[in-house]
């Protein structure tokens, strides 16, 4: 219906339609409506029906001009309002009108609701949204929960976690076929059919009538849209046009499903019916509108490339299928070749074709399957033809919707996903063309996963629709678009095709949603079990997987490097791991059991053939070109996969599928070519094709791939070894690693392959390969438990890990399907076995720490496998690292001191099966190699390490561990060594040729050998070595000893039979691997300068063992047979399974297995050991061999200096660093905090100044007026101490609606309500001097204590602002690193000239009485304050106040009514001083109970900072009428006169002054350096005023009875001795002086709201006036403390009053008896009390003549101000999570895309949201600098992360929310429920309480506003 009225939209004008009720008339739509429900209710309704069709008709008018539809987008965008707009919603309002029958639409809706019988829940959502996934619930492994349904299902314990959705979804609560019932939420717990009711029929009725022409409307509409894109330009901008107009119709559709069950029943029946679409659509009969629009539809049909069968013959597009047919025959038959030829008809405009010749093809692969698979799409129905559009358009997503909101209906979900499948052909085919493939595949995805994860419908389809067929069709055309010719192996004349990575469809991964679909189907064991039963499927598959074996080819660049590195390697990886890995692993999870054998036949049968047909197709004889590699053999991987499963679980029989040997020689061949490549590629053999080919060497063995790659192809080597010759296949491996010519006896070698500088990689390279063949288990017999728990070790060992890493590092079945889940029972019970939990630890560098685990030290000790660890390091350096770590262990434990090598390890059995892999150790080729490398590492002959022995000797322990035993009649056969004297070995097993000695060996030598005659160097390759050289041997070799060296000529006789194969011709075999000197190869013999000798060796293996253990240990002799000790060890041997040691102990271990093999053995050993060895002749040494090692020795010179320099290096640095922590001490001589200069300056007042270090020149010396020194110092702004509360609870974040936190009662309000409120009564002048600023934006100073010339500071700066390297922080804001600490700084404050001695004669106490000293003060303060002269130091002093002012915005610093005034600047000074004195309060934590002890005392700038605010202030001299001073210690005669003036404001009244403010305005008012007994006479004066003010506010606090009763008692004792220490004395005048004002009156209701109802008890208000008094205490002795050094005394909590006012003098030194200790006795009046105390009172009683309200307020000072605190939060993440993630903004009122919230204030911010940007500044930034004066600390909540901003830069801080297992969850990417973690949080308060943001946080940037 709407569509009509969309469609009347596109229309332009609209016809005049004059029966059509006027708009806004809705009683009479109600009344149509209700009669036409009454017609149509009639039995007989024709009459009704016709009526409602007429109607119908003329609402949704489809007739309109169709060439107006051209212009419908401008048509629309014209006429906003009044035209078809609305049109569209008058014919949305009819259709409402007539679906409710009448009635109301909301009533309607409502009832429809009732008969919602739909247990499931399937909210469909969109891409980001937050979504839950349970595995411990879902069958499926793709369910998910929406967070309403999560939250109210049962899931604790549960292995869930968060996610935030990428494709989008649909809630499966309810539906059992998905997830387990246990798991569904409240409101989805099955509901029983019976208690629905049913449906009356009438209810909807109507909208059986309606809906089918509202749906037919919005199909013309979207024909009529549709216009095809041009061949270049993309279309999405009309489409979006169209879309958009679409908008309201598409809502009012997906609203009715909403509306429960029993709509979505009457749309499903609407959707499917297919007689409704004929009638509407056939596009016959007289309306040329419907003739038009089914017009547009088959021309849009046409150009998709399919056809609508009846019109085949209308469009002509019969003729191309004849040519087409033959093709596709050609194709299936598997001859790749032909592919070639699809290019030219795999054009995008040729489509018709195409199609055609697809369809051919997939009626070969199921003859029997129906025709039309491919291209014929023939529409029978609205939902049909609704999907066809939907596709056209590119999903779009409110379709989308609407179409999987229907699918909770099952008649609904089958047909809709026969018709998905029916147009999967065309779906593939706009995803090729589309320009939007990202939204578009994850859009396919939203639908395909929610219908083929449900295994019944799958196999319905599967039967009915022949979904295999159609999706393996499609992916191998798909892939048909883009593949070139293999250049691998024979470049010209390769038949073979594979796909080209560098394609958009491959590099863009265009064909994830179809394979993704694909593995999901085949997670169906009863799909999967169909897929594994189709031979012709099968064919096929193959087929496909052969297009990417061997793609993405590398060739080795030999001369430039590579200009341009591709990075297509990329695509390559992934392509093979998700095309063809996951497909095969889905298959594998199938073929489990016994009874699947056959499928596992089928697969290896099709595999072999294609293989067949690829090395066929290749040209492939025996040998790989050179040069060449590619890391993509997925039909090798599909293989061996496919074998190991069937032995391990299947029980077949390995021969049984294994092939014939000469295939099995060309299976080994480019799997061992990667491996030697591998191996090339880190010995920098191909650096010159650039990282990216590192980067494929890493990925082959990176977690994610290792199993899909180098485990399946080292699988498949270890099968071809235990099948084929072993000479043969260990001749192979040395030749393939190029190191054949390395394997001589001789000194000197020419190897034509390799360069001289990568022979010793390639050869440690070909060893360790070795090592890993044949030790390596996991398919050959290692248990799931097992190889789970290798894998764990060998990662744990490389590193401490992380549980996510773990999970991430541990090669899972990679198929996400397989139901494997990481995190399964078995990961954790293996992990907890293996490792220790280390929680997260909290370093005092700030640097936070995840939690960890560490191997537990058994594990170190029994089963830390390097091995393993070879295998799995992406990057060599964490072997290295795992061996270190093992060392640390074995020191630690004590078990082994020195380098151990690493340890041998025990293998677990192989498997029957495999047990001709032990072979290899057991064939004289490889005991010729062991026997020549220990031969040349003994004589020390250059290219071998240790690493190849180490190499050489695990071999031969691996042998011995596995001989075979034909030891027994072992004795009987010795003939004496004698007889085979000069041959190699006599027989294969290693025991026996242990023993064999070797007396000559033939060589070939360079000609230019010295030592021809003695030492030629022997290739002993010509006679152990190489299946091709067996050819290059010359038979004139034999001339001694024929019988004997003949048997080596050849690496085996039982070669023969592959000789011909490989031998075709020698000569050609030598042209692949050898460089191509000449046309014709020359017969190896006759190389120049090649020569044959003799060498004398008379060494067996066991000799050289024992040689080399004198070697290795440097002693002669050092080899003593235990067992001629104790004969028990060859009888009860304890060989421990696992053995720590070095090359020593692995020497030793060997001779002893050797001796326990064989009583020959033993006794040959016990010979050697006794002849005495003599010492190894001094080799001669030639000139080459010379030029060599002097290389070597300097090279060694070079590293000893290197050494020596770096030690050098490191002691100055030591020292340097020590003379850095003792700067603070030198620098404390001035701001003695440090006894230690104090005591040697007052023994020798010689020393006369403070001596600064500059960091930067090094020079030593005092701060001079025209040099002055200057500590670096760090000014920031502060608003910390604004947040202390009053209370001690702390203030929780909201979480919840109802709570909100109210800001009124912070330090910074309190102060700022009372600043205003004294400007509004008194004089502004007087009003700045009575309270401090800076609560807020107060200027925080610290320093890291390091000094330096202010001249030297700006060269520095200079040099700063030169370096282009990036900072972290603005050199032109004046920031910069202190140049020793590298502490951020942004200022210099000068230190002031001043010497000690001056400051001792100041400390000395004086006996003058308070009287003069409060006129010396006076006097002082008197004193104007000059300027310094212009000196350099004056004007740096200047320039540090500047920048203070500049540190603060500036409403932080003006409170004055008139703006620029002096008192301003005033003002703002002391603050400054008052801030930092209160901050440092703080960070002791609120009191100074802990003394001097302090860490903020050591790196304070108070004393220099006070000295230039000092000066500042001196400037400034208060006016002395003005003075305080005076008020304080005068008493003025005439009070009255002061009154006179009534027009002026009156001055504060001195009680109302801050006392702390005033003390901090007197003292800086003084002369520096100020003398001690000021300071003392000031506090005592200061004292007297701040005691009354507490008098004055007790009085003000307690009842009037309590009043009058301290009024009696105070004035009975009002004449003894000390009456004015008394307090009772004091209250009671105070009381009676301020009873004469108006203070007390109008005590009323709400006074007594003020009082708290207790009985004040003496010792109560003893302890309010102490608590009154404490603050200014604590203050005043921190002053001090910095002012003249001394200590701060520790004391208990009670006792800091006492202690306090001693140690600022208040307490008269007799004073230390009294038990109960008086506030009152610490008094000193300077005139009586009695009058000044009145003075005082006078001035508050004139105020509240007038105000008495606000005098009680200004008199009661809260001064009991708690610490800051941040919020607190709550345990758990989630509770944050979900009620801020969808939490709106208070200014945009939209839903944030990255919401944060303030941790200080809790207010809710949008991060980067640039709807709240206020000139130029957003919303974080805005809200740091108002909030917390330029800090922010904000919790990103989509991030659980907390970012910090500092001014102009931002650092990501960490989390302080952790997983179970210790770690972060940044992104909240594993969606694990997240905990608070306590000390981390408190790590954060403290940061920010001390201000240290900047010195521990390193990675910081700037923001430019934009967060």
């Amino acid at each position: 219906m709407a569509a009509a009225a969309a469609a009347a939209a596109v229309g332009g004008p609209q016809p005049p339609q004059p029966e059509l009720p006027a708009p806004g008339l809705a009683l009479d739509k109600a009344a149509t409506a209700a009669h036409l429900k009454a017609a149509l209710s009639r039995p007989d309704n024709r009459a009704g029906a016709e009526e409602l069709q007429a109607l119908l008709e003329r609402v949704l008018s489809a007739e309109r001009p169709l060439a107006a539809a051209a212009d419908s987008e401008e048509a629309a965008a014209a006429s906003s309002g009044g035209g078809p707009g609305a049109a569209e919603e008058e014919a949305l309002e009819w259709c409402k009108c007539l679906l409710a029958g009448g009635g109301g639409y909301d009533e309607f809706c409502a009832a429809v609701r009732a008969y919602d019988p739909a247990a499931l829940c399937g909210l469909v959502w969109t891409a980001n949204f937050v979504a839950y996934r349970c595995r411990t619930c879902g069958i499926s492994p793709c369910m998910s929960l929406c967070a309403e349904c999560f939250h109210q299902g049962d899931h604790t314990g549960h292995d869930f976690n968060m996610f935030r959705s990428q494709a989008g979804g649909a809630c499966d609560c309810g539906d059992s076929n998905v997830m387990r019932e246990s798991g569904f939420c409240k409101r989805h717990q099955i509901k029983s059919s019976s208690n629905i009711p049913c449906v009356p029929k009438d209810l909807l009725m109507m909208s059986e009538f309606v809906l089918p022409r509202f749906i037919f409307c919005l199909i013309q509409y979207l024909r009529e849209g549709y216009s095809e894109p041009a061949a270049d330009v993309p279309s999405e901008k009309d489409l979006n046009k169209v879309l958009q107009l679409l908008e309201p119709q598409i809502s009012f559709l997906e609203d009715l499903t909403k509306m429960g069950g029993a709509m979505r029943s009457v749309l499903t029946q609407v959707l499917t019916n297919q007689q409704n679409y004929k009638d509407l659509t056939s596009g016959l009969g007289e309306n040329s509108c419907a003739k038009k629009s089914h017009e547009k539809y088959l021309i849009a049909l046409k150009s998709s490339g399919l056809t609508y069968p009846e019109d085949k013959l209308v469009y002509g597009i019969q003729e191309p299928s004849a040519g087409t047919s033959t093709l596709a025959v050609q194709g299936f038959a598997g001859a790749t070749g032909t592919l070639g030829q699809l290019d030219s008809s795999d054009e995008e405009d040729q489509d018709g074709s195409q199609g055609l010749g697809k369809r051919k093809r997939v009626k070969l692969s199921g003859n029997t399957k129906d025709q039309s698979i491919m291209d014929v799409l023939k529409h029978k129905s609205f939902l049909e033809e609704l999907l066809f559009w939907t596709i056209k358009y590119e999903f779009p997503q409110k379709m989308v919707t609407f179409l999987l909101n229907m699918l909770p209906d099952q008649e609904y979900k089958v047909a809709f996903t026969k018709t998905f499948v029916q147009h999967y052909a065309f779906i593939m085919k706009t995803l090729k063309k589309s320009h939007e493939s990202d939204t578009m595949s994850n859009r396919i995805v939203h639908i395909s996963v929610q219908l083929f994860s449900n295994e019944e419908l799958a196999r319905q389809v599967t039967e009915e629709c022949q979904l295999l067929d159609i999706m393996v069709t499609v992916l191998l055309y798909m892939m048909e678009s883009c593949l070139i010719k293999s250049e691998l192996q024979d470049e010209e004349n390769s038949l073979h095709v594979v796909v080209n990575c560098g394609e958009a469809l491959l590099k863009n991964n265009t064909y994830w949603p179809l394979v993704s679909d694909f593995i999901n189907i085949l997670s169906h064991q009863s799909v999967a079990k169909r897929f594994l039963e189709d031979h012709g499927l099968l064919v096929t598959w193959m087929n496909f997987v052969s297009f990417f074996q061997g793609m993405n080819l590398n060739k080795r660049e030999l001369n430039e490097h590579v200009e341009f590195e591709s990075q297509t390697y990329y695509a390559a990886f992934a392509a093979e791991l998700e095309a063809c890995a996951q497909p095969m692993w889905g298959l594998l999870s199938h073929c489990k059991v016994r009874e699947t054998q056959e499928y596992t036949r089928n697969v290896v049968r099709y595999c072999i053939e294609a293989l067949q047909d690829w090395f066929d197709a290749i040209n492939f004889v025996d040998e790989p070109a050179p040069n060449q590699v590619t890391f993509h053999l997925p039909l090798h991987r599909y293989y061996a996969m496919f074998l190991s499963k069937a032995v391990k679980c299947q029980e077949l029989d390995l021969d049984s599928v294994l092939p014939d040997q000469e295939m099995l020689m060309k299976l080994m061949i480019h799997p061992l070519q990667i491996q030697a490549s591998l191996a090339e590629i880190h010995s920098n053999m191909w650096v010159r094709n650039g990282l990216q080919i590192k980067g494929q060497a890493m990925t082959y063995v990176q977690s994610h791939f290792c199993n899909s790659m180098i485990d399946p192809d080292i699988y498949l080597l270890q099968v071809c070894a235990s099948r084929l010759d072993p000479d043969y296949f260990i001749s192979s491996v040395f030749e393939r690693f190029k190191v054949v010519d390395l394997l001589t006896m001789a000194s000197q070698h020419q190897n034509t392959v390799l360069d001289a500088e990568h022979e010793r990689s390639m050869l440690e390279g070909a060893l360790t390969f070795l090592v890993i063949l044949l030790s390596l288990r996991l398919h050959l017999g290692m248990s799931d438990d097992e190889i789970l728990r290798a894998e764990m070790v060998a990662q744990l060992c490389m590193n401490d890990r992380t549980h996510s890493s773990l999970l991430d590092l541990i090669p899972e079945n990679p198929n996400p399907k397989s139901g494997i889940i990481p995190g399964s029972y078995s990961f954790e019970s293996v992990l907890s076995a293996v490792a220790d939990f280390k929680a997260p630890v909290f370093e005092p560098g700030g640097s936070m720490q995840q939690g960890m685990y560490t191997p537990k030290a058994e594990v170190w000790d029994q089963e830390f496998d390097p091995v393993m660890v070879i295998l799995r390091t992406v990057y060599r350096r964490d072997v290295q690292s795992a061996m270190d770590r093992y060392t640390a262990f074995l020191k630690q434990s004590g078990k082994f001191p020195g380098n151990p090598w690493p340890p041998y390890k025990k293998r677990t059995p192989l498997h029957p099966s495999y047990k001709g892999l032990m072979r290899l150790l057991h064939c004289k080729t490889l005991h010729i190699v062991l026997f020549t490398l220990l031969y040349k590492i003994l004589m020390d002959h250059q290219n071998l390490s240790e690493h190849v022995l180490c190499m050489v000797l695990y071999l031969i322990e691996l042998g011995l561990e596995n001989s075979a035993d034909e030891e027994s009649d072992e004795e009987a056969l010795v003939c004496g060594p004698e007889r085979c004297h000069d041959s190699w070995f006599p027989g294969s097993n290693l025991v026996s040729n242990m023993r064999h000695f070797i007396n000559y060996v033939r060589v070939r030598v360079p000609e230019t050998a010295p030592e021809v005659k003695r030492d030629s160097p022997a290739s002993t390759s010509s006679d152990s070595l190489g299946s091709l050289q067996s050819s290059r041997r010359p038979k004139v070799l034999q001339r001694e000893n024929s019988g004997t060296a003949q048997v080596f000529s050849l690496v085996a006789e039982r070669r023969k039979k592959f000789q011909e194969i490989i031998n075709r011709s020698s000569s050609e075999a030598h042209q692949v691997v050898r460089p191509r000197t000449s046309n014709k190869w020359s017969a190896p013999g006759s190389a120049p300068q090649l020569t044959t000798a003799i060498l004398e060796i008379k060494e067996s293996i066991l000799s050289l063992l024992i040689k080399l253990h004198h070697k290795l240990s440097g002693k002669q002799n050092s080899y003593y047979p235990p067992w001629l000790d104790d004969i028990e060890i060859l009888i009860q041997p304890e060989i421990p399974k696992y053995s720590h040691g070095d090359g020593i102990t692995a020497v030793e271990r060997i001779l002893l297995k050797a001796a326990l093999q064989s009583r020959m053995n033993k006794r040959i050993i016990e010979e050697i050991c006794r002849k005495v060895t003599p010492p190894v002749p001094p080799k001669k040494i030639t000139a080459a061999e010379k030029k060599t090692l002097d290389k070597e020795e300097r090279r060694q010179k070079a590293r000893e200096r290197q050494q020596k320099l770096l030690a050098e290096f490191a002691s100055r640095q030591k020292s340097f660093m020590e003379t850095a922590m003792d700067v603070e001490k030198i620098f404390s001589s001035d701001s003695p905090e440090n006894d230690i200069p104090m005591e040697i300056t007052t023994a020798e007042p010689q020393v006369s100044e403070a001596v600064y270090d500059c960091v930067i020149c090094g020079q030593s010396g005092p701060s001079s007026e025209d040099r002055p020194t200057g500590l670096v110092v760090l000014l920031q702004a502060s608003s910390v101490l604004g947040q202390c509360r009053d209370n001690i609870e702390p203030k929780k974040l909201p979480i919840t609606e109802e709570e909100q936190i109210y800001p009124w009662d912070t330090c910074a309000a309190v102060h700022d309500v009372r600043l205003s409120l004294l400007q509004r009564y008194f004089k502004d002048s007087s009003c700045l001097l009575a309270v401090s600023i800076g609560w807020e934006g107060g200027v925080y100073v610290q320093t890291c204590g390091h000094t330096l010339h202010i001249d030297c500071h700006k060269s520095y700066m200079e040099s700063l602002r030169n370096d282009q390297v990036l900072q972290g922080f603005s050199v032109d804001k004046g920031e910069f690193t202190c140049p020793l600490c590298r502490q951020f700084a942004n200022s210099v404050l000068p230190c002031y000239p001043g010497s000690n001695v001056e400051n001792n004669l100041w400390q000395r106490p004086s006996n003058k009485s308070i009287q003069d000293l409060i006129k010396e003060v006076e006097e002082l303060q008197g004193r104007p304050g000059a300027f310094p002269s212009e000196t350099n130091l004056s004007k740096e002093m200047e320039s540090v106040m500047k920048d203070i002012k500049n540190t603060t915005q500036k409403k932080y610093r003006d409170y004055s009514k008139t703006p620029g005034s002096p008192d301003n600047d005033f003002l703002f000074m002391y603050s400054v001083a008052r801030t930092n004195l209160e901050l440092e309060l703080i960070h002791r934590g609120g009191n100074l109970c802990s003394g001097g002890a302090s860490t903020a005392g050591k790196r304070s700038c108070l004393n220099q900072l006070f000295l230039v605010l000092a000066l500042h202030m001196r400037l400034y001299s208060i006016d002395s009428e003005y003075n305080p001073w005076r008020k304080l210690t005068q008493l003025v005669e005439e009070m009255n006169s002061q009154l006179g003036n009534e027009e002026q404001q009156p001055e504060v009244p001195i009680l109302y002054h801050d006392v702390t403010s005033l003390l901090l305005v007197q003292i800086l008012m003084m002369p520096q350096p100020l003398r001690k007994d000021h300071f003392t006479c000031i506090v005592k004066v200061l004292f007297t005023l701040l005691y009354t003010q507490a008098l004055a506010a007790l009085s003000v606090k307690c009842t009037e009875e309590d009043r009058s009763a301290w009024k009696r008692t105070g004035a009975l004792k009002k004449n003894t001795c000390d009456a004015e220490k008394s307090y009772e004395v004091l209250l009671s005048f105070v009381i009676s002086e301020l009873a004469k004002g108006k203070l007390y009156h109008e005590e009323g209701t709400q006074e007594c709201a003020m009082v708290s109802p207790i009985a004040w008890s003496p010792e109560s208000m003893e302890k309010y006036l102490q608590d009154f008094c404490l603050p200014f205490l604590r203050i005043t002795s921190l002053l001090q403390h910095h002012l003249f050094g001394e200590d701060l005394p520790s004391c208990q909590e009670e006792e800091e009053f006492s202690v306090l006012s001693s140690c600022l003098g208040l307490l008269p030194t007799f004073y230390q008896t009294e038990h109960p200790f008086i506030s009152a006795s610490c008094l000193d009046w300077p005139v009586p009390a009695f009058d000044i105390i009145s003075q005082w009172c006078f001035e508050i009683n004139s105020f509240t003549e007038r105000h008495a309200e606000q005098g009680k307020a200004l008199l009661i000072q809260e001064s009991r101000w708690k610490l800051p605190h941040l919020l607190q939060l709550p345990e758990n993440y989630n509770t944050i999570f979900q009620y801020y993630h969808r939490k709106t903004c208070s200014v945009c009122t939209k839903v944030p895309k990255d919401p944060a919230v303030c941790l200080v204030c809790g207010t809710f911010v949008c991060l980067k949201g640039l709807c709240c940007k206020q000139q130029s500044y957003c919303e974080c930034v805005l809200h740091s600098q108002n909030c917390g004066a330029g800090t922010g600390i904000f919790l990103l909540i989509n991030a659980s992360v907390i970012i910090i901003i500092r001014g102009h830069r931002f650092c990501l801080w960490g989390s302080v929310y952790l997983d179970a297992h210790g770690e972060e969850d940044r992104d909240l990417r594993r969606g694990k429920p997240l905990y608070i973690c306590k000390e981390r949080y408190k790590v954060l308060e403290q940061q920010w309480i001390s201000h240290t943001f900047d010195h521990i946080n390193k990675r910081w940037g700037p923001h430019y506003n934009g967060l």
